[in-house]
């Protein structure tokens, strides 16, 4: 299974304003990870729509979770980001045209094999994945990127 770079970004973000632990903006996240501020803005709504990030306006204001990190599972955080893709043209009855799929058991593992990706990042939280000596070294490596005088992309 691969997961969009929407899901991919909104990870990293969130793993950002879990190390963060305050306020932040979205060119410190644009800065810390090299990715482009349009693709970001759009995640930071995303994710407040769906109650992971708070955003305020104005002096003094910014982006920080909405939801403590340990309140925050990956396998659903997932489900939310990455849709209703299908894994096989077969797993929508809209678009499927294959012609053994009524005796095809490949649907029925791969179903079981999606199940088992979710249940296990379910036991995962943000806190997980930030917690321990590498909390230290991911602060480190996102928090104290130097600022450019890079292009707005």
């Amino acid at each position: 299974m691969q997961l969009s770079l929407f899901s991919d970004y909104s990870l990293r973000l969130l793993m950002f304003a879990a190390v963060k632990g305050s306020s932040f903006q979205i060119e410190e996240v644009t800065s810390a990870y090299d990715i482009s501020r349009h693709h970001l803005a759009k995640i930071v709504q995303n994710l407040s729509r769906l109650g992971y990030l708070e955003t305020r306006r104005g002096r003094g204001g910014g982006i920080l979770l909405a939801r403590l990190p340990e309140e925050i599972f990956i396998g659903r955080l997932l489900r939310e980001t990455e849709g209703q893709s299908a894994i096989v043209e077969c797993f929508d009855p809209a678009t499927n045209t294959c012609r053994i799929h009524a005796n095809c058991r490949l649907k029925g593992a791969l179903a079981k094999a999606m199940s088992a990706f979710y249940a296990s990042l379910d036991e995962l939280s943000l806190q997980d994945l930030v917690a321990g000596p590498q909390r230290s070294r991911l602060s480190k490596i996102l928090l104290t990127t130097p600022t450019t005088d890079r292009v707005a992309r």
